[in-house]
């Protein structure tokens, strides 16, 4: 088979590719002679079929089949030993008229190439690393949290302060069906709060979103809307009161020590802090850690300027699915996955210009550490290595499990990268300050 590649531009490339009957002739005998051994036609004997008929029945179809077998093994042959970079796939160029009547056949194939291009982390500017911090108000808020937690629940008919308050928001227009636990400080307005005073389990109360809490990001947790929402909503929404209960908080002592850290762990209140404050504070510093990664991508995403072949990239979007689209369709989905795309081929380029690689030794040692974490969630704080080997065995077997978790190291792999190479400025800040910097409200 002759391949020939015509380079359109930088981005766009067609190959031709010259199917002759001596590529596809062999394959199409020997196929058709199965079928002269067990096709079962009308008047003849199993085997007796005579090989006109067969080739008459079914000559065109194992010509199609077969010719495009010979196609896609020298045309993915063709594109490896070139080592040429596509996007998508390669598409048939669709022509009018053809015969499949003759012997020779030729088809052409568009190309939407890789572009080439130079990243330089450099020209990422103003992005932040945070270090979070757990302050003396959200340690003094976790251990009401725990105490309440721990201490003896009372089921109540009628609303008082500090009432734990569980119950349902809707809103039938915004399709708002959201169940939510609450208590009355939560409001940002107390007029609000006072609403809920002397209600009892099965009345309705009606509150407005706009002002409701300190964060208007909180109507996601709380109402299910989405970020774009959240901004200036202001609609009526009801609360049905479902179930008020208060707590008998936990005593502060050994015992409840003991309960929460294992037998003598912990003897005060102050060490109960610390413990609680180390492990919110490596919490956040992944949540730190993905704000950074992110911004830095939004950074070289715009700051890293190359072209892509678009039109190749919409019409192949047209076709990859189960069903295809329209050219309409296809463009909203260009849109919304360019970015995507775009980072794709700026990790890419990092990756291979920082050798960044993956070895199994490094799958083996990430996925232990999660198991060793999730083991430690469930009290098991000593498993041992066999253990910890079996277990990681079964998880690696799983081929989805592997790609999940190399992505994962390949992550960690690019954020140590920025970490290192990339000039960033330094904060120290509380949760809530945190909260507020990752909406772009700081």
């Amino acid at each position: 088979m002759k391949i020939t590649r015509n380079n359109v531009d930088a981005l766009n490339a067609v190959l031709t590719l010259e199917v002759a009957k001596a590529d596809y002739a062999p394959k199409v005998e020997e196929v058709l002679k199965k079928y002269l051994k067990t096709a079962s036609v009308p008047g003849f004997r199993k085997g007796a079929v005579p090989m006109g008929l067969i080739r008459k029945q079914y000559g065109k179809a194992v010509l199609l089949e077969e010719v495009n077998k010979v196609i896609q093994e020298n045309l993915n042959r063709y594109l490896q030993q070139e080592k040429i970079d596509i996007l998508g796939n390669p598409l048939p160029v669709v022509k009018d008229e053809f015969n499949w009547d003759a012997e020779d056949f030729s088809f052409d194939f568009e190309l939407g190439l890789t572009p080439e291009f130079t990243v330089n982390l450099g020209v990422v500017k103003n992005v932040t690393q945070y270090t979070i911090i757990a302050d003396d108000k959200m340690l003094e808020e976790q251990v009401v949290r725990i105490r309440k937690q721990y201490g003896k629940m009372i089921a109540k008919d009628t609303i008082a302060e500090g009432d734990d308050i569980s119950g349902t928001f809707t809103h039938t227009e915004k399709g708002i069906d959201s169940p939510a636990k609450l208590t009355l400080d939560l409001f940002k307005d107390k007029k609000t709060a006072a609403q809920f005073i002397g209600k009892k389990v099965g009345d309705v109360v009606t509150v407005n979103t706009k002002g409701l809490f300190a964060d208007d990001h909180q109507l996601m947790d709380y109402l299910k809307v989405s970020h774009d929402d959240v901004h200036g909503l202001a609609i009526d929404v009801d609360f049905t009161i479902e179930e008020v209960t208060t707590s008998e908080l936990a005593e502060l002592n050994q015992e409840f020590f003991d309960k929460l850290f294992g037998a003598g762990a912990v003897s005060s209140v102050a060490e109960v802090k610390a413990k609680i404050k180390e492990d919110a504070e490596k919490q956040f510093a992944t949540q730190a850690d993905q704000k950074f990664l992110n911004d830095v991508t939004s950074s070289l995403i715009e700051n890293t300027k190359f072209e892509l072949p678009a039109t190749f990239l919409k019409k192949w979007i047209q076709t990859v699915g189960e069903t295809p689209l329209t050219v309409e369709q296809a463009e909203a989905e260009y849109a919304r996955s360019e970015n995507g795309l775009r980072y794709q081929l700026i990790e890419g380029k990092i990756m291979s210009d920082n050798k960044l690689q993956i070895t199994f030794e490094d799958l083996k040692s990430y996925t232990a550490e999660l198991i060793k974490k999730q083991m430690a969630q469930f009290g098991q704080l000593n498993p041992s290595d066999s253990e910890v080997e079996g277990i990681v065995a079964r998880v690696l077997s799983n081929q989805e499990e592997v790609k999940r978790l190399s992505d994962q190291v390949m992550s960690e792999k690019m954020l140590n990268l920025f970490k290192t190479e990339i000039k960033a400025k330094t904060k120290e800040v509380n949760y809530d300050d945190f909260i507020k910097a990752s909406y772009g409200e700081m």
